[in-house]
């Protein structure tokens, strides 16, 4: 009898994967509308249609919190598949950043692979008084105690790429945090704010429309795009090694069928395959990831590796919330 039962459970749970899906998918943003990792999240979701059957996956931004708030949400959603988390970098960086976080990030989720990788881009107000990086770093020097670097709160890209930033150049400044990218943006181009380090996804727009001054990327190799091709990275302009790349990747709630995980897997391959996805991505400057990490497990030994990495970042810097 109990074998019996077993066999039509596992028979119910097949008939579901095989039907998925057969409502809309809700792909969770911890962030607001409108930021860079917003922007991945609709290009993507337009991306998944197609390989899930043409299914409606529609974007709900939860955003607060370093993206807590969101990440929380599907960690408690009903494991059915229907509730989808794309998250960045903050993945690894939220158990180092927060004392106590209600999910796991290692345990409460099941990974289903990565999406891209983002470079960061160093910006001043277009009234600094520095053309280029050596004239930026100069500035910052004899301006010690006065600088107000922006980022869009705590746990956020621009926060971490900002982290590392100040202490490559051991120049403190006024870290100015905002609820979001869009308003430390507002306030960079509105002069009221220094500088700030944020993803090329929201920086590219701004730099072709000579909005601010640019004067670096943060990763090892220059961003082979028309707006960001002339760039320096950190590394060649002296800050030997700095290397930061914003990731996103895609998650689902613990226990969710593993026919519908495999199923989800396989339409994140093939939306990464999307002409018109790469093709927006590229233009923005961010690379769509095609190597191994597209796998759920490779996705989880990266990820375990950079909450490792930045985990050390931020105790040193003792920046943490509670």
């Amino acid at each position: 009898m109990k074998k019996s039962l077993l066999a039509l459970s596992a028979l119910v749970a097949a008939t579901g994967a095989l039907a998925f899906p057969d409502k809309p998918i809700t792909l969770v943003v911890p962030f607001a509308a409108g930021g860079p990792t917003d922007k991945v999240a609709r290009d993507f979701a337009e991306a998944m249609r197609k390989p899930l059957g043409g299914a409606t996956v529609v974007v709900e931004n939860v955003g607060g919190a370093g993206g807590t708030l969101g990440a929380a949400k599907v960690a408690k959603a009903n494991p059915d598949g229907y509730t989808l988390l794309l998250f960045h970098i903050g993945m690894a960086t939220t158990p180092g950043l927060y004392r106590k976080l209600s999910y796991s990030s290692t345990n409460d989720f099941e990974y289903l692979g990565m999406i891209n990788d983002v470079p960061m881009t160093l910006l001043g107000r277009k009234t600094l008084p520095a053309a280029t990086y050596p004239d930026l770093i100069k500035w910052l020097n004899d301006n010690k105690g006065k600088i107000n670097l922006a980022n869009a709160g705590l746990g956020s890209a621009s926060h971490l790429c900002g982290l590392m930033f100040q202490s490559s150049i051991k120049v403190d400044m006024t870290t100015v945090p905002y609820k979001g990218t869009a308003p430390a943006m507002n306030d960079l181009l509105g002069g009221q704010v220094d500088i700030m380090c944020d993803q090329t996804t929201n920086t590219t727009g701004q730099i072709a429309a000579g909005s601010v001054q640019a004067y670096a990327v943060s990763t090892l190799k220059r961003v082979n795009t028309p707006v960001l091709g002339k760039l320096p990275t950190l590394d060649e302009s002296g800050l030997k090694g700095f290397n930061v790349s914003i990731w996103h990747g895609l998650y689902a709630p613990k226990g969710t069928p593993q026919a519908v995980l495999d199923r989800l897997n396989t339409a994140l391959k093939e939306a990464l395959k999307d002409a018109d996805f790469i093709k927006r991505q590229e233009a923005l400057g961010a690379v769509v990831v095609t190597d191994a990490r597209t796998t759920p497990a490779e996705h989880k030994k990266f990820v375990t590796a950079e909450i490792e990495k930045w985990g050390a970042v931020i105790k040193a810097a003792g920046q943490y919330a509670d």
